[in-house]
């Protein structure tokens, strides 16, 4: 089993609203990445929030897949997200995660059963979505890199972990897998 983890516990201090919360369609973005999930077969998703956050995790709950689960440490950076949504998420059936961010609310479910189809043969141990040659979200990291996530520096975060694991990179033909937002003109531009 291949759970989801969505990191939206960042302070969007650059957006000046929870970006979970923008609209993309007339639905929010983590509603999209969570129908996005569920339409590619996922079993289970994890969205990672931080404390303050009921209005997401209302959002969360009207979508009827995906559960919220805070983290404290927020504050300590994306990599406290990950762990946070890895220790509730971890049992002994669970093979990998698939990692994505709210704040790339494009991804297409066919994006995310390739991955994870490629992620079940591949002898890579973190298998990560490429548009273009450029790499982006969702990365799927086997039950092999747990430790090293767990163990890994916060200043520096899973990077260390990519770099000191082999990743096979999968070509897929969707933009969204970059379309990260993060400020108000990032927001603009998807919207157009």
């Amino acid at each position: 089993m291949v759970p989801a983890l969505v990191l939206a516990a960042g302070a969007s201090s650059r957006m000046g609203s929870p970006k979970a919360l923008l609209r993309l369609g007339g639905r929010t973005f983590v509603a999209t990445i969570l129908d996005a999930l569920r339409d590619a077969g996922v079993p289970s998703a994890v969205v990672v929030v931080r404390p303050d956050s009921s209005e997401v995790v209302a959002e969360i709950g009207r979508t009827g897949f995906g559960r919220a689960i805070q983290n404290a440490r927020a504050d300590e950076g994306q990599l406290s997200s990950l762990l946070a949504g890895l220790d509730a998420v971890d049992a002994p059936a669970v093979r990998g995660v698939l990692v994505t961010l709210v704040d790339v609310p494009m991804i297409r479910s066919a994006t995310i059963r390739t991955l994870l189809d490629r992620a079940a043969a591949s002898p890579a141990p973190i298998v990560r979505a490429v548009h273009r040659g450029r790499h982006g979200h969702p990365v799927v990291f086997a039950r092999d890199v747990f430790g090293a996530l767990r163990a890994a520096d916060p200043a520096i975060g899973a990077k260390a972990v990519v770099r000191a694991f082999r990743v096979e990179d999968v070509e897929v033909d969707d933009p969204g897998v970059l379309a990260d937002v993060d400020t108000p003109e990032d927001y603009e531009r998807l919207l157009r």
